[in-house]
């Protein structure tokens, strides 16, 4: 038995200019940090020679004979992916689990495509970098099962941490932000997150953001400018330790995202986000493309309990949670190792 977990995270700014219909050609930078809720694969030998798989989230079973060719539609495509990229057809049983709801706008997806690449190159004896499993999961992904999404997800949870994330031609690079202990901790406490109770595919709002970077939609490309400048002065105010300026910045970022493409936020989103900001709050986003998922707001603590009631009168459920900086990591290895072709990055 091998189990591995990785993290999920939340997006400050910058979200969106890591997609490579914009960043190819103007670059992207995005500040997002882990959140201690993960995303397990527990990794076996099957007592047959075939290749099954469950998720509990999506309460759903696959086996695929080795006799046969492995495709990559329908349920399952992206674990089943990522085992036909190492040339595994037989003898090996996944099991998939997660602490959140798939489809929530935390980077789930990914998280799923960096915890199950940690579990078969630590079977396999292979030792990858945390930029190579980031790297080939956005290899998967992007290219080999075209999802039109970026690569933020795959870095965050593969580094862990609160990092300042920039993208271009040139590649990927992670940059820790230099935050004081005291401001993390006060940081940590401002954050809130509430489930809006709507799961959401994010692939028709990343489509139509996707195509108006493609046609240079002079709208959106200008919100994206915006939201990746602020990717960097968040990192300058919280490497300065001014939380209120951060705060007041989500919410510039959240009229900007709400530019990117229709579909981003509903009335339901409006309603709650005006009630947070009418009880103190001083900023928020939707995570991930928007459209349902999680509600991030900003809040000191005075405040937090009028907004709790409010958002919660709404329907909405606030999640606890704490920041992380481990990102992808085995958890418990027996010593399994199993076969296959030879790896190719």
């Amino acid at each position: 038995m091998l189990i591995t977990r990785a993290p999920v995270r939340i997006s400050f700014a910058g979200g969106g200019t890591d997609l490579p219909a914009y960043y190819s050609q103007y670059g992207g930078a995005v500040v997002s940090t882990s959140i201690d809720k993960y995303f397990y694969v527990f990794l076996n030998v099957s007592a047959d020679d075939a290749i099954q798989i469950t998720s509990s989230d999506y309460r759903t079973f696959y086996r695929h004979d080795a006799d046969t060719p492995m495709l990559f539609d329908g349920d399952l495509s992206l674990p089943r992916a990522i085992l036909n990229h190492f040339g595994l057809s037989r003898g090996i049983a996944l099991f998939l689990a997660s602490e959140i709801p798939p489809g929530t706008g935390l980077g789930s997806s990914s998280t799923v495509a960096v915890a199950i690449i940690k579990a078969v190159t630590t079977a396999r004896g292979l030792m990858l970098s945390k930029q190579q499993i980031a790297e080939l999961a956005c290899q998967i992904e992007i290219e080999k099962l075209s999802e039109p999404i970026g690569k933020q997800d795959q870095y965050a949870s593969a580094y862990g941490g609160l990092n300042l994330i920039q993208f271009s031609n040139d590649g990927v690079t992670v940059e820790p932000v230099n935050i004081a202990p005291e401001t993390r901790r006060q940081l940590e406490k401002n954050v809130m997150l509430f489930f809006t109770g709507a799961t959401r595919a994010a692939s028709s709002i990343l489509r139509e953001q996707k195509k108006s970077s493609e046609q240079k939609d002079a709208r959106v490309i200008e919100a994206h400018h915006v939201v990746k400048a602020m990717a960097f002065e968040v990192k300058g105010y919280l490497e300065h330790g001014d939380l209120q300026s951060f705060g007041k910045l989500l919410d510039r970022a959240w009229e900007n995202k709400k530019k990117f493409a229709a579909g981003v936020t509903n009335p339901l989103i409006d309603e709650c986000y005006a009630l947070a900001m009418q009880n103190g709050a001083l900023g928020g986003k939707i995570t991930g493309a928007g459209g349902g998922g999680f509600l991030m707001i900003y809040c000191e603590p005075p405040f937090q309990a009028a907004v709790t009631q409010a958002l919660e009168g709404k329907g909405l459920k606030r999640m606890d949670f704490r920041f992380e900086t481990e990102g992808a990591r085995v958890l418990v290895n027996a010593g399994l190792r199993i076969g296959g072709s030879a790896y190719a990055a």
